[in-house]
């Protein structure tokens, strides 16, 4: 994963004809469908039974979709399960073959199985179990892409300062890899280094390193013999970025190769401010929109439009799933629309996946009505809305709600609590996309008002998966006193059916107060509401970075709209929270 983001230049997009991945658009009344990838060409029958790859890259990369990555499994440091994850088995390509996914990422860091002397050699009990890994997801008729992963920051990017040694430890470690893999099936592809980054280099030294490397590692490869003479070889961008400028220095040494079988990656993981929820990101808003289809209409250009395919070999949030930092009816809108734009685009995608969305225990998904919308994406869009949350008072009249209806190009085709339709005209009104629910219905929908959900509604839509919409009963939260250390203050807290939003910080004379000088919204993994506990934590993180004795005012906002004000102040390692 690769956190930074670069500004993004705004600009109208279009949805495009891709030569040999796209049909023509069809448009029927307010549907306007954009097609699946085409299928690949029919199989040679001299080639084994689940082997067969396109001749085309553009068509090999699209019969790779959709695509998942075995994340901290081969890439953690120092062994397989050394960060949680069990050993890999064939029940586990067994269930990612089984939940329609095409191809698997394996991530492979090298680093902690080979020398770090010359000759720089690979244990070869470790080069074993990578491809007995490979084997078992090519068994399943799965593509399968393997790279250089971690090591890209545990010592390639050392390169400013010691050139020579890294380049002669890539080269080798290529050498080992390519051979020990050269007589895989064309099914297995192999990408050069996972997230180059080069550090204390400028942007011309990047450029060069990084040409440097994808051009060495396209030469070992090729020279290896076997089917590695026609191998799909993925080359990264610096930083697998979408900056015009790294993408073009990728499009440069991509056409100094002159060869028709090679795959450009990048990656995604949203406009930066709503990927993390800091300086106020807490909504999938049209600047966080136009970072991802500004982005991506960048990589279409410069590749797919060329007819160079590519692939998106790690796509998610720098917030985990489930976290709580993202809102969960905008985290769903993000992943609708990030599949949406790549298809529409020609581009595969790789959903990153570290065990926060499968449990590689139980083979069950974390989350399966997110991984329906997922799902549902790689085919056709899903209607939104602009809340899945309506917030009614504890006690007094209930007021009327109206929520704007993302359709996504879909039509509105009804409001369901269950299995019980809900009635037009009684229970609600749709005036274009503007849908409103009566004060008599959110009434009864609220029953006897008890904090948190009194409802789930369903709103439905022509296609795609239904969006869920909760009925919630809330009043102001209240936040108690309390002290602590730098390791993190609890404060005691009734959130009274309301869900926290983020938090803004200041000091007393209006400046922002945290980690993050820049804008007073710190990022929310600084917080943890735990809504069963009734306590909200302020991490170390926050803490740690305050000012001695200089009192801090907190402001939590919630998403019904309340705000609570609390005073906060460090002094040594000891904290003090009080409610304002």
């Amino acid at each position: 994963m690769y956190a930074s983001q670069q500004p993004s230049r705004r600009r109208t997009r279009r949805l495009r004809r891709t030569a040999g991945l796209l049909a023509a658009l069809v448009t029927t009344g307010a549907l306007t469908a954009v097609p699946a990838f085409a299928a690949p060409a029919a199989p040679d029958a001299a080639q084994p039974a689940g082997l067969y790859v396109p001749e085309d890259p553009m068509a090999a990369v699209a019969a790779m979709q959709p695509s998942w990555n075995l994340g901290n499994t081969l890439d953690a440091i120092p062994d397989e399960t050394s960060w949680g994850n069990p050993l890999t088995t064939k029940a586990l390509f067994d269930k990612i073959r089984a939940e329609g996914f095409r191809s698997v990422r394996i991530p492979v860091t090298w680093s902690g199985h080979q020398s770090a002397t010359a000759p720089y050699a690979i244990d070869p009990v470790w080069m074993k179990r990578v491809r007995q890994v490979v084997d078992l997801a090519l068994a399943d008729g799965l593509y399968v892409e393997i790279n250089v992963h971690h090591d890209s920051w545990q010592w390639i990017n050392k390169m400013s300062t010691d050139h020579d040694t890294v380049l002669a430890r890539f080269d080798a470690t290529w050498q080992q890899i390519a051979t020990a893999f050269k007589d895989e099936p064309r099914k297995l592809l192999m990408e050069s280094i996972n997230e180059p980054q080069f550090a204390d280099a400028t942007d011309a030294q990047k450029t060069q390193y990084l040409r440097e490397l994808n051009t060495s590692f396209h030469t070992i490869v090729r020279a290896s013999g076997g089917v590695n003479k026609d191998r799909l070889l993925v080359l990264p961008s610096e930083e697998t970025n979408n900056a015009q400028h790294w993408l073009d220095d990728l499009s440069t040494t991509m056409s100094s190769l002159h060869d028709r079988n090679l795959v450009a990656t990048v990656h995604y993981y949203s406009f930066w401010p709503f990927s993390v929820n800091v300086a106020n990101g807490t909504t999938y808003d049209a600047k966080t929109q136009a970072d991802l289809t500004e982005g991506f209409a960048r990589v279409h250009d410069t590749f797919v439009a060329k007819g160079i395919p590519v692939y998106l070999g790690e796509y998610g949030l720098l917030s985990e799933p489930g976290s709580g930092i993202v809102e969960r009816g905008e985290m769903l809108k993000y992943y609708e629309h990030v599949n949406y734009v790549a298809r529409a685009d020609g581009i595969t995608t790789a959903l990153w996946d570290d065990a926060n969305y499968l449990n590689r225990e139980t083979l069950q998904w974390r989350d399966p009505a997110l991984m329906a919308l997922i799902k549902s994406s790689w085919r056709t869009r899903s209607g939104t809305a602009s809340t899945d949350n309506l917030f009614l008072p504890k006690s007094g009249p209930v007021a009327a709600q109206t929520v704007s209806l993302n359709l996504n190009g879909q039509r509105f085709t009804g409001l369901w609590q269950g299995d019980q339709r809900l009635h037009l005209n009684r229970d609600f009104t749709l005036n274009g996309d503007q849908l409103t629910l009566t004060a008599q219905a959110l009434t009864r929908l609220a029953g006897d008002r008890a904090y948190g959900v009194d409802a789930t509604l369903q709103i439905r839509y022509s296609h795609g998966v239904p969006w869920q919409l909760d009925v919630r009963t809330a009043e102001q939260p209240v936040l108690s006193d309390a002290t602590g250390t730098t390791d993190g203050l609890t404060i005691p807290t009734r959130f009274n059916g309301d869900l926290l939003a983020n938090v803004e910080s200041t000091y007393a004379d209006g400046t922002a107060a945290g980690p993050y000088g820049w804008t007073t919204y710190q990022e929310f993994n600084n917080y943890a509401a735990d809504y069963a506990a009734n306590t909200t934590t302020v991490k170390t993180g926050f803490l740690t970075s305050l000012k001695d004795d200089a009192p801090v005012t907190l402001t939590f906002r919630f998403w019904s709209g309340a705000t609570v004000t609390y005073r906060l102040t460090k002094s040594g390692t000891t904290v003090t929270g009080t409610a304002a």
